[in-house]
C-alpha cells in the first residue's frame, strides 16, 4: 500500500486529500472543523480527518505533497517589487517580514507542523513540492473520466502562471502554455468584485449572481482600455489602472474615473444599477475570453475533451457558456476547483508524475470523485448522542419515515435541513449538508436569503433535479452532479412577463414569478443546475423521487448549511446550531427528525441573536 497525503495552505481554503493506491479516499477543508471561513492555517484537523478516515497514521504515509512552490512564488514577488520601485513599498514592508519569517522556509515549517500532530514524522525527501497550477491542472484531469484531455487552469496566480494549458494523456500530464503575472482573468474579475464592494477571494461568486440584474454596457471600454483580447484568448491588462502588484487594494482612482464612480463602500453605499451594469459587463468579459481560449484549443489541438480548475472554473455561467458552445465534446470541471482542490491536484500529481505509476481507466462515464462526498460521516449511535448533549429534542424514524416526512415539510413550504451521509468537498452542498425547499414557492427565495442565510436577497438558489428528468425541466440534457453548469429553464414552464414587468429595473425584478419554479429560476431564467444521481448519493436521490412522486415536480431547492459568512457545516452540533439560529423549521440528522416547534424557546433565541449579532 502507498498513501499519499495531499496539503494546500497558507493563502487561502487550507485543506487536505489522502490518495491509497492512487484511489481518492478523503479530503476536507480546514474551515469546516475551525469555523472560520477560508481559513488558510496549515490543516491540521483536515489532515486528522482523512488519516482517520483510512485508518491511518501520518508514520503510514508515504509521501506528502504540497501544491505549491514557495521560492518560485517568492521570486515572483521580489521581483514584482525590484521592478515597480519605490512604488508598492507599503506592500512590500508588509509581505516581506512574514516571507522570510515563515513563508520562505515552508518546508521547515510543514515537517514542524506535521510533526506537531504526534503521528510520527516524515523523512525531509518524502515532502515533495508540485507548481501551483501544475497541482490544478492534475486535480482536474486524474480524477476525470477522460484518458486524454487538454486541460484549461484559469485563477488568480500561482508562483508566475496565472492562466495554463496541459495535455493529459494516460498518466502523462504537461503543462505546454502559460500566461503569466500580473495579466490574470482572475484577478481582472477581483478587481471588479472590489470596485463594487464585495470581498475579494469571496465575493466573486456574489459578482456573478448580480450580473443578470445589470447590461453588460461597459464590455465594449473594458476590452478597449483595461484588457488587450487577442483572437486565440490569450491577454495582457494594461496595469494603468490596477494597483494588485505592489499596492493594498485592487484598483486605483484611474480605473474608477475610467467609470465614471468611486469604489463602492458596503457599509454605506447602497447597490445600484451603474453596479449591476459593471458586474453583468465584467462577467460579458469573462465569458468572451474564456471562449476565445476554449475555441482555439480545441481547433489547436483537436481533442475531444476539456477538463478545467482553478477558481474562474467555478463561474458556472461561462462554464454553461462553453458546453453549449460545443468547441469540446465533453467538458469535466473539479468541483473544489479554487485552492482546496490543489491538495488533490498535489497529490495525484505525486503519485503520476513523481512516482511514475499508471493511471487505472475508469468506469464508462464515471470520475474519481465519488460525487464530492468525501468528508467526514457519522453514524446514528454518534449522531443522537451529539444532538442530546447539544441540547436538542428529537424522534428517530425508519428510513421510509424520514423520507415521507421530509417530503411533508417541503410540501408545507418549510425551510429543512438536510444532514445526510458524507461532507461534500468543495464550495457547493451537493445533497451531504444542504438547506432545502419547494421550488415551486414564490416566496422560498426572499425566504432562505433573509431570515435563513442573512445574505443579500439578490443571490439566486440552485435547483437540485433528478438526472432522469433535467431535460424536462431544462434547456439541458448532461450530467452536472457539482452544480458547476448553468443553463435555463425550458420556455413551456416559464412564464411570459406582463409589458409592466418587462419595464423592472435591477432588483425589481426580483420579486416576478418568472416559471413553474420560481425559487430556482433567476431573472434571465437561467438556473445553477446539480442533477442527482442514484449510485452516488441514493439517499438524496430517493428524497427527490418521493418529493416527485407527491408533486410531480423532480426538484428541490439546494443551498448550502450555513449563514452568511460562516463555512457549511460539519457536525451533528453545527447544523443544530445552524438550525436553532435561522428560521429554518425543519432539521434531518442521519434518521433523526428536529421540529423547530419542539425545541427550547430560549436556547433558540440565544442563537438566533448570536447570527443576529455577527
Amino acid at each position: 500500500m502507498t498513501a499519499i497525503l495531499g496539503i494546500s495552505s497558507y493563502y487561502h481554503d487550507s485543506a487536505a486529500a489522502l490518495l491509497i493506491d492512487g484511489e481518492l479516499v478523503a479530503a476536507a477543508q480546514e474551515e469546516r472543523f475551525t469555523r472560520k471561513k477560508h481559513d488558510a492555517r496549515f490543516p491540521e484537523n483536515a489532515i486528522s480527518y482523512v488519516l482517520q478516515e483510512a485508518g491511518l497514521q501520518l508514520s503510514d504515509v508515504d509521501h506528502v505533497a504540497f501544491y505549491d512552490k514557495p521560492f518560485l512564488k517568492f521570486e515572483r514577488l521580489l521581483e514584482t517589487y525590484v521592478a515597480n520601485a519605490p512604488k508598492g513599498f507599503g506592500s512590500f514592508r508588509i509581505a516581506m517580514p512574514v516571507w522570510l519569517r515563515e513563508k520562505l522556509f515552508q518546508k521547515s515549517l510543514l515537517l514542524k507542523e506535521l510533526k506537531k500532530l504526534g503521528q510520527g514524522t516524515i523523512k525531509p525527501e518524502n515532502l515533495l513540492f508540485a507548481e501551483h497550477h501544475y497541482s490544478h491542472a492534475a486535480s482536474a484531469y486524474y480524477p476525470s473520466p477522460f484518458d486524454e484531455a487538454v486541460v484549461l487552469t484559469l485563477d488568480g496566480v500561482g508562483e508566475w502562471a496565472t492562466t495554463t494549458v496541459a495535455i493529459g494523456k494516460g498518466e502523462n500530464l504537461e503543462i505546454l502554455k502559460e500566461i503569466h503575472f500580473p495579466h490574470s482573468l482572475g484577478l481582472l474579475y477581483s478587481a471588479f468584485t472590489y470596485y463594487t464592494g464585495f470581498k475579494v477571494n469571496s465575493g466573486e461568486y456574489k459578482v456573478m449572481g448580480l450580473a443578470p440584474y445589470g447590461e453588460p454596457r461597459f464590455k465594449n471600454l473594458i476590452l478597449d482600455k483595461l484588457v488587450d483580447l487577442k483572437e486565440d484568448g490569450s491577454y495582457r491588462l494594461d496595469q494603468s489602472y490596477f494597483n494588485y502588484s505592489t499596492g493594498l487594494t485592487m484598483t486605483n482612482d484611474k480605473f474608477s474615473d475610467l467609470f465614471g464612480a468611486p469604489v463602492r463602500k458596503p457599509e454605506t453605499d447602497r447597490l445600484e444599477q451603474f453596479h449591476m451594469d459593471i458586474a453583468a459587463s465584467v462577467q460579458a468579459v469573462t465569458e468572451e475570453i474564456v471562449l476565445r481560449l476554449t475555441r482555439s484549443l480545441a481547433k489547436e489541438y483537436d481533442i475531444p475533451n476539456l477538463c478545467m480548475a482553478g477558481g474562474v472554473a467555478l463561474n458556472c455561467v461561462a462554464n454553461g457558456k462553453v458546453l453549449r458552445d460545443q468547441s469540446f465534446q465533453n467538458i469535466w470541471i473539479q468541483p473544489a476547483a479554487g485552492d482546496a482542490g490543489g491538495s488533490v491536484g498535489a497529490a495525484y500529481a505525486a503519485w503520476h508524475g513523481e512516482l511514475g505509476n499508471p493511471r487505472k481507466a475508469a468506469q464508462p462515464g464515471k470520475d474519481r470523485m465519488k460525487g464530492s462526498y468525501l468528508g467526514p460521516v457519522f453514524e446514528q449511535a454518534d449522531i443522537e448522542k451529539r444532538l442530546s448533549e447539544a441540547g436538542a429534542v428529537f424522534s428517530t424514524l425508519s428510513e421510509d419515515e424520514v423520507i415521507s416526512k421530509t417530503v411533508d415539510a417541503l410540501e408545507d413550504g418549510k425551510a429543512v435541513g438536510w444532514f445526510n451521509g458524507r461532507m461534500e468537498f468543495g464550495p457547493r452542498a451537493l445533497g451531504g449538508r444542504s438547506i432545502l425547499g419547494d421550488p415551486r414557492s414564490e416566496t422560498m427565495q426572499r425566504t432562505l436569503n433573509l431570515k435563513v442565510k442573512y445574505r443579500e436577497s439578490f443571490r439566486p438558489f440552485a435547483p437540485s433535479v433528478l438526472r432522469e428528468d433535467v431535460s424536462e425541466w431544462f434547456d439541458f440534457d448532461e450530467d452536472s452532479p457539482y452544480m458547476l453548469m448553468v443553463d435555463t429553464v425550458k420556455p413551456e414552464h416559464r412564464r411570459e412577463m406582463t409589458a409592466e414587468e418587462n419595464e423592472l429595473f435591477g432588483i425589481e425584478k426580483l420579486n416576478v414569478k418568472r416559471s413553474d419554479i420560481p425559487a430556482i429560476t433567476h431573472v434571465d431564467y437561467s438556473a445553477r443546475i446539480q442533477t442527482v444521481h442514484e449510485d452516488t448519493n441514493p439517499r438524496y436521490h430517493q428524497l427527490i423521487s418521493a418529493f416527485k412522486q407527491r408533486t410531480g415536480c423532480p426538484i428541490v431547492v439546494n443551498t448550502s448549511f450555513n449563514v452568511r459568512g460562516e463555512p457549511i457545516v460539519c457536525t451533528p452540533e453545527d447544523a443544530f446550531r445552524c438550525f436553532m439560529g435561522t428560521d429554518i423549521e425543519y432539521l434531518v440528522v442521519g434518521n433523526s427528525v428536529l421540529m423547530k416547534e419542539e425545541q427550547d424557546p430560549k436556547l433558540a433565541e440565544d442563537y438566533k441573536q448570536k447570527y443576529e449579532l455577527d
